[in-house]
């Protein structure tokens, strides 16, 4: 590679390793989701609680502190973020690492696919759910001072929404820049309000203690305990964004940001809410916009507006993200993928994403239509996420080495933790649970069609290739006429002869005196180091396989890495901006003669493939130079 990629490859790195400027990036990014909880967290927490009798406030404020401390601090800041793959976390590098799709059907690693894949359909779900709940919660603050507003809530919220998404086109540089000062400020005004609150009612201070939580847990009863937790977990929702957004900004600055500014601050606001209502215990009507003086309401209103379109943004460019290492790794069909900044890898549109996003979430709000029905609606998949990372993350750990029963006893711990907040969510399936698992459902199901199908495809296409040998056998026995130039033939293989080529000279009887195949490969590594990004392959009568190696986080600039490998001595002399570029556009056609999936699911996959995007668009190839050849394969 040149020595200008591998300048850009380490610049990156080294930003990643400036603890206080990426920590002011993650507050933003990371903590947005999370940051915003307190928006609607504890109102819910304390509306489940019953009666507001002075223990139920410190047991409710205890609950969600140690929560936070246990979930967030110790499992996902100590423990589970040392679970990365070349410092990238979350659902897809953990599958990466356990090298789960490339498991045979019916084996371990092939449940644990479909384990992991759930997870990252979760997720879907949880994008779709946190810009609707943390908008509402927002603009429900008009209601404080203005009752008479209610009705306007939705509609505003929707405007909002629909505003977000529209400008997602454009691309967010432009928002992206204000992230982590406009978060700082949010938990700077959070934590000042909290501090508030408390030195009216410093009583609040006795939920420091964990006792405090777990009596009031025990005397509450099963009924109300549970309904407790799985409203307390609402202030732990976003606290995965750790894990997934460390490849981004790395290990130390995301635990920077957490220890000195966002733990800090959301305990001050958690515990100057709870403070609120042992002092006045009308104030539950919204605690978080009653903390603030009242000149304060309206501009609180609007700066809650920001926050949470920050936290929304964040969650939307995740699921673009999610969407592209899932096409990377053969889990989704290709899609449009748009660079909207060119200074910027990570800056990505995908226009169905976005819409389909765009259509879940504004459902959410029109069915739903207020924070407290849409926190039943929450916990569930979150919940769900945390307990399948941490089994995925012990399977890491056994994989590396660590002891068996230590394993067992922390992540076990974990999961405990981890399975009781399932149950206590699982409570509020018919209250709106149902929402995220039905959207979770669906896209994990489409996964596993397409993995399905796609091995299917590869099977029956693997059979109809030319072997290589028989290949240049036939050439040489038989002569064809050769074309001055070069041709670049896509292939989704690294053996074997393409049929697009094997068609070609059967029935036209010429071959270029230089031909390319062209695959690309991606690696279960986030990154592939320049060095190791080009393999060149001699195969004979003038033709070379070219093959691509490609991290599941890199988007595959083919074009780039050709323009590299013709610098090669093998292929100097080839120009890859006047070279014809074959692909084959194959027709999937379903039958219920070969086994591996139902007719209906391969009819299904044949819709997704037929609506993916073409292989010469996904690659960046110009049209002009681009020659489609037709092939019907049946499975």
């Amino acid at each position: 590679m040149t020595e200008a990629l591998q300048a850009a490859d380490s610049a990156q790195r080294s930003v990643r390793r400036v603890p206080l400027p990426a920590a002011l990036a993650a507050l933003g990014i990371v903590y947005g989701d999370i940051g915003t909880s307190p928006l609607y967290a504890f109102k819910q927490a304390a509306d489940a609680g019953g009666t507001l009798l002075p223990e139920t406030v410190i047991g409710i404020v205890s609950l969600i502190l140690w929560s936070l401390i246990m979930i967030i601090s110790v499992k996902y800041a100590s423990l589970i973020m040392r679970a990365d793959n070349r410092g990238e976390g979350g659902i897809v590098a953990l599958l990466a690492l356990l090298d789960a799709r490339h498991a045979h059907p019916g084996s371990w690693r092939a449940s644990l696919l479909i384990i992991g894949l759930v997870g990252a359909a979760l997720l879907y779900g949880d994008g779709v759910i946190t810009p609707a709940i943390s908008v509402l919660s927002a603009v429900e603050g008009l209601k404080v001072d203005a009752p008479q507003l209610a009705p306007m809530v939705v509609p505003i919220s929707v405007v909002i929404l629909i505003g977000l998404f529209l400008i997602q086109r454009k691309g967010t540089g432009f928002i992206g820049g204000i992230f982590g000062p406009a978060m700082l400020l949010w938990f700077a005004v959070i934590g000042i309000l909290g501090c508030r609150g408390i030195f009216r009612a410093p009583a609040i201070l006795a939920a420091l203690s964990p006792f405090s939580a777990l009596g009031y847990l025990i005397h509450a009863g099963p009924g109300i305990g549970f309904a407790v937790l799985g409203a307390a977990f609402l202030a732990v929702t976003g606290g995965e964004a750790m894990y997934a957004d460390m490849g981004h900004f790395g290990r130390l600055p995301i635990r920077l940001g957490w220890f000195t500014v966002v733990l800090p601050c959301l305990v001050l606001n958690y515990f100057g809410q709870g403070a609120l209502l042992l002092s006045d215990p009308s104030a539950i009507a919204n605690p978080f916009y009653l903390l603030a003086p009242e000149w304060a309401h309206y501009p609180m209103v609007a700066f809650a507006t920001v926050a949470t379109i920050i936290a929304s943004q964040a969650i939307i460019s995740g699921a673009y993200s999610l969407t592209q290492q899932s096409i990377q790794l053969g889990f989704l069909p290709r899609m449009r993928v748009l660079h909207t900044a060119s200074q910027e890898m990570g800056q990505i549109y995908i226009p169905v994403v976005n819409w389909l996003l765009a259509l879940g979430t504004l459902c959410a709000v029109m069915i739903f239509r207020s924070s407290d029905a849409l926190g039943g609606a929450y916990g569930i998949a979150v919940s769900l996420l945390m307990a399948i990372t941490t089994v995925l993350a012990a399977l890491v750990a056994l994989k590396w080495g660590y002891n068996l029963f230590m394993v067992i006893a922390v992540n076990g711990l974990f999961l405990v933790v981890d399975l009781i907040f399932v149950g206590a969510n699982a409570t509020k399936l018919f209250e709106g649970g149902w929402f995220p698992l039905l959207l979770a459902c669906a896209v994990a199901f489409l996964m596993l069609t397409w993995r399905a199908g796609w091995r299917l495809l590869e099977h029956q296409r693997s059979k109809l290739r030319q072997r290589e040998d028989e290949f240049i056998a036939w050439v040489l026995d038989t002569p064809p006429i050769r074309l001055s130039g070069a041709a670049a033939i896509f292939t989704a293989a690294s053996t074997g002869i393409p049929l697009g080529l094997t068609h070609h000279l059967r029935h036209n009887r010429v071959l270029h005196e230089r031909v390319l195949l062209i695959a690309s490969i991606t690696t279960d590594e986030p990154r592939v180091e320049p060095d190791q990004r080009i393999r060149l392959v001699p195969v004979g009568v003038g033709i070379t396989r070219v093959l691509f190696h490609f991290g599941f986080m890199e988007a595959p600039d083919v074009m780039e890495g050709l323009q590299l490998a013709c610098l090669e001595p093998e292929l100097r002399g080839i120009d890859p901006r006047s070279i014809t570029y074959y692909f084959r556009r194959v027709m999937v056609i379903p039958s219920g003669k070969a086994a591996g999936m139902a007719f209906w699911r391969k009819t299904l996959f044949a819709t997704m493939h037929l609506n993916a995007n073409l292989p010469a668009a996904y690659f960046g190839v110009p049209a002009a130079q681009v020659v489609e050849v037709g092939l019907e394969v049946e499975i």
